[in-house]
């Protein structure tokens, strides 16, 4: 049980930089006067991990850990 804890809060810590840009961006978008567009793609990789791509202009790439429960 305290295995699947600490795997769980690593994985909770490895999307915090994902979801800190996700709001960062969605907030420009959403007060910038025009148009704007974001895109999110999530690609599996090995050994439990996915790599977390974010457009808006700019890319912005993460890898993260996937706990299955």
């Amino acid at each position: 049980m305290e295995m699947l804890k600490q795997e769980s809060n690593r994985h909770v810590e490895s999307n915090d930089p994902v979801l800190k840009r996700l709001s960062e961006i969605y907030r420009e978008l959403l007060f910038h006067d025009g148009f704007g567009e974001l895109r999110v793609e999530i690609k599996i990789l090995k050994r439990g991990q996915k790599e977390v791509i974010i457009s808006s202009g700019k890319q912005y790439r993460y890898v993260v850990d996937v706990v299955n429960s």
